[in-house]
């Protein structure tokens, strides 16, 4: 059974409510008629009711499971919350100098819309990009639902199926942060890798063990870089000792067990990690690409992390199939 297949049929067993808000969006729509033919996850999809339920209908849903305990249409310009949730959201951030004209139009638009459902407990989680920019998307997350308590730091990370089983758990690894993060510094890199283990253990279900990754191994290199990377090592000892952690760490280091034992003989991580940190963005990108091009890996995500309730964002270039994938691991990424 391949890793996409175990989400939906865990996202099936825990049946969560996910929104997706871009509903004007003709993929949203087709894909949601597949979740809920499925059983993935509980829907709620936001646009114009009329036309949602019209689509909805053309792209064969079943009459009954509109408006049922499988899906509701909802349009936030007629919501009933939409005052309440416009004052809630004014209050939050009129310190900053926000207006009341600026939380009403807000709160109109559906990514904040969709994610003060999640935030007032309404749904669990949240699956948009189809037709907004990752920045748009993030920007609602963060001002509604907020960072997780103990962190500063959102962040993304991709699950890596390749074809040697030798690494990670059978042949999956973790990397991250491949999406979002440009220049993380010690701090930002301690968050990433802490909400990455705890990911490893949600959604894979193996304890983590995190290599910290530079190009220099534990001291072999003395730059500004590396002692970034070592001072992210040693946060995230200090405050989550339980975690499986070490570095700074070569990659060769980190995975092949031969090579890690002779560049860190005393490393519980060395040849045998299965999440990846990678210093900053352009290391985590390159690094996903490459092994998903040249290796012929398969590369799942960006998978968002680090918010107190689970928000993904697709590529505008998704497909239909792609917006059912991320929904279903969304479900599963619910506490």
């Amino acid at each position: 059974m391949d890793i996409l297949q175990e989400f939906k049929n865990k996202a099936k067993n825990r049946y969560k409510h996910i929104v997706l808000p871009e509903g004007y969006d003709d993929r949203t729509i087709q894909a949601a008629v597949k979740i809920c033919e499925e059983g993935i996850a509980r829907l709620t999809v936001l646009g114009s009711e009329d036309e949602i339920k019209k689509e909805l209908l053309n792209y064969g849903l079943k009459k009954e499971y509109i408006d049922s305990e499988k899906l509701t249409v909802i349009n936030p310009l007629n919501s009933p919350y939409l005052q309440e949730w416009t004052d809630i959201y004014y209050q939050s951030r009129k310190e900053k100098g926000f207006t009341m004209e600026e939380a009403s139009s807000s709160m109109k638009n559906n990514l904040f819309f969709g994610s003060m459902l999640v935030k007032q407990k309404i749904c669990d989680g949240l699956v948009a990009g189809a037709a907004n920019t990752t920045s748009d998307v993030l920007r609602a997350a963060l001002r509604i639902i907020g960072v997780k308590k103990g962190l500063n730091t959102v962040s993304s990370y991709f699950i890596i199926v390749t074809k040697n089983e030798k690494f990670g758990k059978n042949g999956i690894l973790l990397f991250a942060d491949s999406a979002v993060n440009p220049n993380p510094d010690a701090p930002m890199l301690a968050d990433i890798a802490e909400s990455t283990a705890e990911s490893c253990k949600k959604m894979m279900g193996v304890d983590a063990v995190v290599a910290m990754l530079s190009f220099s191994t534990k001291g072999s290199a003395k730059t500004a870089e590396t002692e970034k990377v070592a001072q992210a090592v040693k946060i995230l000892k200090e405050r989550c000792p339980d975690i499986a952690v070490d570095g700074e760490m070569q990659l060769d280091a980190a995975l092949v067990d031969e090579v890690g034992r002779r560049k860190a003989p005393e490393s519980e991580v060395a040849g045998k990690a299965n999440v990846l940190i990678f210093p900053n963005l352009d290391a985590g990108n390159i690094g996903y690409k490459l092994v998903e091009r040249i290796a012929e890996a398969t590369a799942i995500g960006p998978i968002i992390q680090g918010l107190n309730s689970p928000v993904n964002d697709l590529s505008r270039g998704c497909s239909v199939y792609d917006i059912v994938n991320v929904t279903a691991i969304t479900a599963v990424q619910v506490e």
